[in-house]
């Protein structure tokens, strides 16, 4: 399955290049463009209750569509946010990917949610994962651009959890609150990420919680009925 991504880091556009049969199997309202030829399938993927986990509890969307080439063609595809895009092939192993940050895989590929762990004294708060298993390729998107890091056995690494686009099952992980009470209330950081090697990581350069966290005090609110 060739591709290529461009615009990137800002405003990735990926483009998939389907032969006869092929399939792709992507997030809802991703699709931008694609050759005639594509015929799409629009289904819950494991069943109703596996699709409200992905929903209720991974941020995805409930239906996914399915793309298949009935001739050779292309699709290109585009995450809501503006970001980076990055292919990570998977060969009979598990793909941890942060909610959001899913935007396409072959066919091949299953969608499953995790809970991470990590809720907060607040008990609302938790990281919640997309799972995919199996074999074949997979796109994941990102807010602003994506950072590599490859750790070895043993070491680690920590990152706030609303910089995570994906990692590698081989890493073992814990979420924890930064440092304590005071710290949590007054830091502006909230969960953490505390990552052990061997493995790999995809991290992005913006976040999402942060710039909602800066955006929201500063949009109007209404006056006029006195409140």
């Amino acid at each position: 399955m060739e591709h290529e991504i461009d615009y990137r880091p800002s405003f990735a556009l990926l483009t998939v290049h389907l032969n006869a049969d092929e399939r792709l199997t992507t997030e809802a309202g991703s699709m931008v463009s694609h050759t005639p030829g594509l015929d799409v399938e629009t289904s819950a993927r494991g069943g109703i209750l596996g699709s409200l986990k992905r929903s209720v509890l991974g941020g995805e969307s409930f239906f996914q569509n399915t793309y298949t080439a009935s001739e050779p063609g292309h699709i290109t595809l585009a995450p809501p946010l503006p970001g980076d895009i990055v292919r990570h092939d998977i060969a009979d192993e598990t793909l941890l990917v942060q909610s959001g940050s899913f935007l396409a895989a072959g066919d091949t590929v299953e969608l499953d949610t995790k809970f991470g762990g990590g809720r907060s004294f607040f008990g609302g708060e938790g990281l919640f994962l997309l799972k995919l298993t199996g074999t074949g390729p997979t796109f994941l998107a990102s807010y602003g651009a994506v950072h590599e890091v490859e750790l070895e056995a043993d070491e680690q690494y920590v990152v706030d959890t609303g910089h995570i686009v994906a990692f590698e099952e081989s890493t073992s992980f814990d979420v924890k609150r930064v440092g304590g009470l005071k710290s949590t209330l007054f830091s502006g950081e909230g969960l953490v990420c505390e990552f052990t090697g061997p493995g790999k990581l995809w991290l992005q350069s913006r976040s999402q919680d942060a710039f909602l966290a800066w955006l929201i005090p500063q949009l109007p609110t209404d006056t006029s009925n006195g409140q």
